[in-house]
Parts: structure tokens; sequence; C-alpha cells
């Protein structure tokens, strides 16, 4: 989508004129509970970002694995642009074309029968619990409420899904948390089997965990919780928040296994930055959400809905997967050969396709603002990891420009 430019000038760190008059604005009024990078973004398009002092960037974050078509993609703003001159909003008391689209999109892609649309990440995994809870007491277990998941996971930000989160960072004073989950070391499937008992209700588990350092699970670990799901009478649940919808060279990242989950979430990539989350899960499990058990009114909106379906669209393109994934095994080289020349500053370069992560023998904080400087939006995923979540269309000479800025930064 967009053409290569060369490496970026230095730049100061320091925000000024329109980015500064921003900032001080924002700090004097919005909730200061997240750490923001100190400047403005103002506009995008496909790979590049300008703040609001013009200064431009090559964003290869993405909206933290949200805009896998890039900013500002022309086919979803022609779909959203056309859909707020004929209609924003009915709520979910009537049905509306561009929901039934994309929920036939949708289950066609993954094999699973049923979708429920929400606004969030979050809101897609409380599905998922709820939806486990209800189709466990449904089939006459009353005492299975239990969710196994992992070390190191992230899951959301709501009581239950925080609590679902296997970091301690995030419980810390919230407590008391709600009851009902239990977290195990990330591909261990020995932990697994014996942390399942006689209230477990359903596993649930990232095929790449994200916020936890782009640590993908071993190969054949979903597979093995799905043979153990069948045994135990338990549901499967995945969490495809960050890697679905196409960022791991498949629709969704479970297809590497070539197995069917119970249900999973999406959200993110799902409406290419419009806010929209989605639970789909197979025919035998949607039968326990009846009328009145689950909801959400602005979920499955039309403005969403009809950015999601271009998704949709797109990333079932056999081509544009084949793309993702030959892209992702480039940046890894690339990356790896950056680990060779300093072997002593990156610990591992890993990740599958448009996800990937440089994990560090140091912070990855000032190695982020130092590529902010040079012109290169990053982020950390954990204290120690710098995250790449690029748009699919991200060209190899935008990711050579990065890279060489990356490793400018790590060099100092």
């Amino acid at each position: 989508m967009t053409t290569a430019k060369p490496d970026a000038v230095p730049q100061s760190a320091s925000p000024t004129a329109k980015n500064e008059q921003w900032i001080e604005k924002a700090k004097a009024h919005l909730l200061q509970n997240y750490k923001q990078q100190p400047i403005v973004i103002e506009r995008g398009l496909g790979s590049r970002v300008w703040d609001a002092d013009g200064r431009e960037y090559l964003d290869l974050l993405g909206g933290i694995a949200t805009c896998g078509l890039g900013h500002c993609h022309p086919e979803v703003v022609v779909a959203v642009k056309a859909q707020l001159e004929k209609l924003w909003h009915i709520s979910n008391v009537f049905y509306s074309e561009p929901q039934i689209e994309l929920a036939a999109r949708l289950t066609a892609a993954s094999g699973l029968q049923r979708a429920f649309f929400c606004n969030s990440g979050a809101e897609a995994n409380e599905a998922l619990i709820k939806l486990a809870r209800k189709v466990q007491k449904d089939r006459g277990n009353k005492d299975r409420y239990e969710v196994i998941t992992f070390q190191n996971s992230f899951h959301g930000r709501t009581l239950a899904t925080v609590t679902a989160t296997g970091q301690a960072k995030y419980h810390q004073g919230f407590e008391p948390l709600p009851a009902g989950f239990t977290h195990v070391p990330y591909g261990d499937l020995d932990a697994v089997r014996e942390a399942v008992g006689p209230h477990t209700a359903a596993i649930l588990v990232e095929p790449i965990q994200g916020e936890g350092g782009v640590r993908s699970a071993p190969p054949g670990f979903l597979k093995a919780l799905r043979a153990l799901c069948d045994e135990q009478g338990l549901l499967l649940l995945v969490d495809e928040i960050q890697t679905g919808m196409g960022r791991t060279g498949k629709v969704f990242a479970y297809q590497h296994e070539d197995i069917l989950p119970d249900a999973i979430s999406l959200a993110k990539s799902l409406g290419n930055g419009m806010p929209i989350g989605a639970m789909l899960c197979t025919e035998e499990a949607g039968k326990s959400l009846v009328p009145g058990t689950h909801g959400s009114t602005f979920g499955g909106n039309l403005i969403a809905a009809v950015a999601a379906n271009v998704v949709v669209r797109k990333v079932t393109e056999p081509q544009l997967l084949r793309d993702v994934t030959q892209k992702g095994e480039y940046f890894l080289a690339r990356a790896r050969e950056i680990q060779s020349r300093l072997p002593t500053v990156i610990k591992e370069a890993r990740g599958r396709g448009m996800l990937l992560g440089l994990e560090l023998f140091q912070d990855a904080a000032p190695v982020i603002a130092k590529c902010r400087e040079l012109g290169l939006l990053v982020n950390a995923a954990g204290e120690k990891t710098v995250r790449f979540a690029p748009s699919y269309f991200v060209t190899h000479d935008e990711i050579d420009q990065g890279l060489r800025i990356v490793e400018r930064a790590l060099k100092g």
C-alpha cells in the first residue's frame, strides 16, 4: 500500500508545538492509567503515521495487532463511509444485514457454527467464560465452573478476565478476585492434566501469548489440549484476540494444529481499528446461550460490522495468507541476523507471521523510546520484549527499514 522511504532522520524525543499542547491537555483531563508515548498521532496511511507536528513514523505496531490491513485501508474507508450515510445503530433488538453477513463469513472461515458480537476482546473473553459455565450447568455439572488458564497469559481488563490473566501484576489492588480460575505453566501438558479436577469446566489458551512476551505454544500443545478436553468433558476455549484474522498466516492460529475448539474469542484485527469483538462457538455449545442469558447494546454495530466484513473478505484470500507467512519468515530471519550481531543484547527473536518479539537482556522501554526518536513505533510485551505487529501489507523494504532502526537503537 505504501512505498518504502529512506530511514528517518533522528528526531527529538521531546514533544513540541501541537504535540505538547495536546499532551498537556491530556494530562489535565484524562485518567492517568496509561504509560503513553509522548506523541499525538493525527493521521495514518498503510504502515505510516504522522503526529500533530507533522513528523512521520513507520508503524510496526499497528494499534497493537489491530490494524492488520494498515491505516485507512481504502476498501474499509469506502465501506464505512457508505454505511455512515445509511444507518449507524439499531441495537440487537433487530436484525441487520452487515452483522448477519459477518456471522456467515466468520463461521464459514472458522468451522464453528454460531457467532456473538460485542465491542472488545475482554468482552469476547467474558462471553467465553459465561458460555463454559452455562454449558456445564446445562449438562448437569452444577459444580463445574473453574477455567484453567496459563501463566503469563493476558485475557482482558474486566474483573473476570483480569483474574483469568496469569500475571500477578494485573491482579494487584483488585482483590478479592473472583473465584474460578487456575493458572498453570504455559505449554506444560502434565501441569494442565494435574490441574483438572471436579470443578473444572474449561481450558482457556492463547496460541501465542502476545502480552506475555510473544511466546508460541509448543508444537502439538493445542492438539493435546483438545484431546484432554474431549477425554474430561471440558470446553476448549481459544483466545484469538491477537492471533486471529490472518496474523499468523492462517485465518485463525488454532488452524495450524488442525483442531476445532468449542469456542474462540476475536477482537483487535477483526475491525481493523473499528471497535468490535466476537465469540464463535459450536452449534452444541451455542444452545446454552438462550435469550436473556447474554447480550450487548453496541455489539455487532453496523459501522463496525461493515469494516469487519472487509477484513474477513481480505484475510480469507489465500494469497494474502501466503504473503503474511512469507513476510513473517523474512522478518524473523532478518531479526535473527541482528541477534547474531548483538548476542549479548538480544536473547531471542521469535513469533509467527506478523506477530513477532525481540527479547532483550535489558529493559525494552529505553529501546522503544530510542526507536521512536528515530521514526519507528513499536512497544513492549512484558518488560524485556520488543513487540512487532505490523500491517499484513508491510513491505520488505519497510521491514528492513524498521529493523535497521531497531539495531541502531540497540547499539545506543
